[in-house]
């Protein structure tokens, strides 16, 4: 049976790739959806063509990535896709934050991630493809954004190095790393009272990220970069020294404060 595993499938950019893809795909047996509201998800599978299994599951359990690896094994899976987008960030001050929300950042944004992907490998054929949900904030340091930043930062190298890793079995992995995006990310990511200046200028829908994502692993790339904006980032972050652009960063906030 060929199937697709979508993590963080109930809201955002997780809904939006099951979205996008019920349309084509013909050879996908099911559409394996994964998040904690079996309620969104559920609603989700009966607007899909696609045959739909719901698996109401926080990944940040083992119990949990026991039941999807159980599964994958009892119904002779091929995974011809796992999707990994699954995470939230928070913003603010490092020692202003609640410490359990913090490492629950990272026991989501990377512990889990990869755990899962591990379990999934071997339920992989020629020709699978991983796709796992980054962000530009993993270009450089960020601070105000600091764990959720380094987190994305090994998703990127994580997934980077995997894909070479992987390339001679014929699975490819692509790093999605979009800037802000319109989804309910921010709800929780602002909670805090913090939020993100440039996002009124760099803003893009999820529906955009999905597809230039979806275009990107189709042809094997390694990391997809969605706007104008954030491609221009990507090449500062590149060509210029990471302290310069934290020292101009810093003087933005200080301005900005100023403002206020």
């Amino acid at each position: 049976m060929n199937i697709v595993i979508i993590t963080g499938a109930s809201s955002g950019i997780g809904r939006e790739f099951a979205l996008q893809m019920d349309s084509h795909f013909p050879k996908i047996d099911e559409f394996w959806l994964v998040a904690r509201n079996g309620k969104r998800l559920a609603e989700l599978g009966r607007s899909l063509q696609h045959r739909t299994r719901i698996f109401a599951l926080d990944i940040t359990k083992k119990s949990s990535l026991d039941t999807l690896e159980k599964a994958a094994f009892l119904h002779d899976a091929a995974v011809r896709m796992l999707i990994n987008c699954a995470g939230y960030g928070i913003m603010g001050s490092f020692c202003e934050q609640d410490a359990d929300l913090e490492l629950g950042m990272i026991h989501l944004n990377c512990e889990a991630l990869t755990d899962l992907t591990h379990r999934m490998i071997p339920y992989m054929r020629w020709g699978s493809r991983i796709i796992q949900l980054a962000s530009s904030a993993a270009f450089l340091p960020q601070p105000g954004f600091s764990v959720y930043a380094a987190t994305k930062s090994y998703v990127l190298s994580f997934s980077r190095a995997l894909g070479e890793e992987l390339k001679n079995a014929g699975i490819y992995v692509t790093s999605v790393c979009p800037g802000p995006v319109d989804t309910p990310f921010f709800d929780i990511a602002e909670a805090t009272g913090s939020t993100l200046a440039v996002k009124k200028y760099t803003m893009v829908t999820a529906d955009r990220v999905v597809a230039q994502a979806l275009k990107d692993s189709y042809h094997k790339r390694p990391m997809s970069v969605c706007s104008l904006p954030i491609k221009a980032f990507h090449a500062l972050s590149k060509a210029v020294p990471h302290s310069l652009i934290l020292q101009a960063t810093k003087r933005m906030k200080k301005k900005e404060k100023k403002g206020l």
